[in-house]
């Protein structure tokens, strides 16, 4: 009987889930290469790919879709709800405690309410040391506000 390819450990393996659990905050897969190449110089973009995509079929990991944002990121699955802050500067992506919408929202007559979403953009503190240059910077990466329905 062959060995399961998704549930073999590996140097590389052990390497993208000890990034994860070091880093604690959602990671895109080249902040995961950055992060692993410390340690085994010789990884691969593709082999952090297919790794993640192992850790996703396991769901040990989950994907996070960031409005405004071509690639996705990647997080430890099973966490309780919560909600995400992106830095305008450096676009790393951090997890909030809680969710502060407390009811569900008001929507039209027809409308089923099924979950949300809710990002907050702003400068994290690395950045906002840097000084007050960076604040040009949040403004031209921030995601133009979607146009509101009448």
């Amino acid at each position: 009987m062959g060995t399961n390819v998704h549930s073999r450990q590996t140097r590389q393996r052990n390497a993208i889930r000890e990034a994860f659990l070091h880093e604690k905050r959602t990671l895109s897969a080249e902040a995961v290469l950055e992060l692993t190449q410390r340690s085994l110089a010789s990884i691969s973009l593709a082999t952090v790919y297919r790794n993640i995509h192992c850790f996703l079929e396991e769901h040990w990991l989950q994907r996070i879709d960031i409005p405004g944002r071509a690639a996705p990121l990647y997080e430890i699955a099973g966490k309780k709800h919560h909600h995400h802050f992106q830095c305008g500067t450096c676009g790393a992506v951090f997890d909030l405690d809680g969710c502060c919408l407390k009811s569900e929202p008001q929507l039209p007559p027809g409308f089923t309410y099924s979950g949300h979403e809710y990002f907050i953009y702003g400068i994290c503190p690395e950045c906002l040391s840097e000084g007050p240059q960076q604040k040009a910077i949040m403004d031209i990466r921030r995601p133009a506000p979607r146009p509101l329905l009448p």
